[in-house]
C-alpha cells in the first residue's frame, strides 16, 4: 500500500521536473531568438520563437519577441494576432500595447492606434514611450492641442529624450506658438546637435526667426504677417528679431544668429504666447532666458548650429574650448523645472 500511496507523488514530481525542462528550453530558445534578432537575422529569430512557442504555447515572452521580430522585419501586420494573445490575458501589457499601437499607426489606423496608446497608459501611465508615441499619431491626424499635451506628458517624464522635444514643437508650430516650437527645437539641438535630423530641425527653428520677416535690401526690412496674427501678439516676434541686428554690419551667420535668439530669449517670458499658456513656461522660457543672461551665448549657438556649419564651428571650438566647458557646466547646474 504504501508504494501506491507515493507513486502520484513521484508522478507530481515528474511532471513538475518535465515543466521546468521545458521553461528552461523555451527561456533558452527565447534568448537565442534575442540574440538573432538583435543580430539582424529575423528569419532565424522567428524559427526560435516558432520553436519556444511549439514548446510552450502560452509564453508570453515568445509572442512579445515574435511580434516585435516580426514588426522590425517589414511584417507588422503578421505580428498582430501575437501582440493581440498578451493583450487578451491578464499580464501587465503596456509594451504590448505600445509595439501594437505602432503597427497599427504605419498601417494609417490612427483610431487604433490611439486606443493601444491609451490603454497603454492606464497599464502603466509613466511609460514616456505611450505618451510619446500616442503624440506623433495625434499629429498625424492634425489633432495639434492633443499631439501638444501628450508630448508635454513625455517631456515630464523625460526631459532629455530629443525626440518629444521635435514633436512637440511640431505641434506647437502648427498651431501657431512659434516661440514655443522655437524653443523646442532648440532644446532638440541641445540634445542632438549633429545629426541629419539636427540639419532639419535648425532649419525648421531658422524658419521660425526669419517668420514674416523679409529683407528689401541692406537699409530696409519688411514685415509681412495677418492682422489676426497681430492680435495675438505675434508681431512681438519679427520686431525682436529685426531690432536685434540693427544697425550692425558684418555679422556672420552665426553672430547674427547670438544676437537674434538672445534677444528671443530675452523677451520671450513676457510675450503673450507665454503668459496665456503657461504649461511648459518655467521648462523653455524661463531656462532660455537664464541662458541668455549667462554669457554662454556663443558657445550654445555654435553647438545648435553644428549640423549646418560644422567646419566652422569645430574650428572655433578648438580655439575656444573653456567657453563649450562653460556652457556645459553651466546646463548641467541649470534648473528647468516643469
Amino acid at each position: 500500500m504504501q508504494n501506491l500511496l507515493l507513486a502520484p507523488v513521484i508522478i507530481s514530481l515528474l511532471t513538475i521536473a518535465a515543466h521546468a525542462q521545458t521553461t528552461d528550453t523555451t527561456k533558452d530558445l527565447v534568448k537565442q531568438g534575442v540574440a538573432l534578432n538583435d543580430a539582424g537575422k529575423y528569419p532565424e529569430a522567428i524559427e526560435k520563437y516558432n520553436e519556444a512557442l511549439k514548446a510552450d504555447p502560452n509564453n508570453l515572452q515568445a509572442d512579445y519577441e515574435m511580434g516585435y521580430t516580426l514588426y522590425s522585419s517589414g511584417k507588422g501586420k503578421d505580428a498582430i494576432p501575437f501582440l493581440e494573445k498578451i493583450v487578451q490575458s491578464k499580464d501587465s501589457k503596456y509594451e504590448t500595447y505600445d509595439l501594437l499601437g505602432s503597427i497599427y499607426d504605419d498601417n494609417n489606423e490612427g483610431d487604433k492606434a490611439v486606443e493601444c496608446y491609451k490603454n497603454g497608459i492606464k497599464d502603466n501611465p509613466n511609460y514616456e514611450r505611450l505618451h510619446f508615441n500616442l503624440g506623433i499619431s495625434y499629429l498625424r491626424q492634425k489633432r495639434y492641442a492633443e499631439a501638444e499635451a501628450c508630448e508635454t506628458d513625455a517631456i515630464k517624464l523625460d526631459p532629455k529624450h530629443a525626440s518629444s522635444q521635435r514633436i512637440y514643437a511640431m505641434a506647437e508650430y502648427e498651431q501657431g506658438k512659434r516661440i514655443y516650437a522655437l524653443e523646442a527645437w532648440c532644446s532638440f539641438l541641445l540634445i542632438e546637435p549633429n545629426s541629419e535630423r539636427s540639419a532639419d530641425v535648425f532649419k525648421d527653428m531658422k524658419k521660425v526667426i526669419n517668420y514674416g520677416v523679409t529683407q528689401k535690401d541692406a537699409k530696409h526690412t519688411n514685415i509681412n504677417i495677418s492682422v489676426s496674427e497681430m492680435s495675438a501678439g505675434t508681431l512681438s516676434l519679427p520686431l525682436t528679431v529685426i531690432a536685434s541686428t540693427e544697425g550692425k554690419t558684418g555679422l556672420s551667420a552665426v553672430d547674427s544668429l547670438t544676437l537674434q535668439l538672445t534677444a528671443i530669449f530675452k523677451a520671450a517670458p513676457g510675450s503673450d504666447e507665454i503668459i496665456k499658456q503657461p504649461a511648459l513656461a518655467n521648462f523653455y522660457a524661463k531656462f532660455f532666458d537664464q541662458l541668455a543672461a549667462s554669457g554662454n551665448m556663443p558657445a550654445f549657438v555654435r553647438l545648435i548650429s553644428l549640423s549646418v556649419y560644422k567646419d566652422d564651428d569645430v574650428a572655433w571650438f578648438k580655439e575656444n574650448s573653456k567657453q563649450l566647458d562653460a556652457l556645459d557646466l553651466w546646463i548641467r547646474s541649470a534648473q528647468r523645472t516643469f
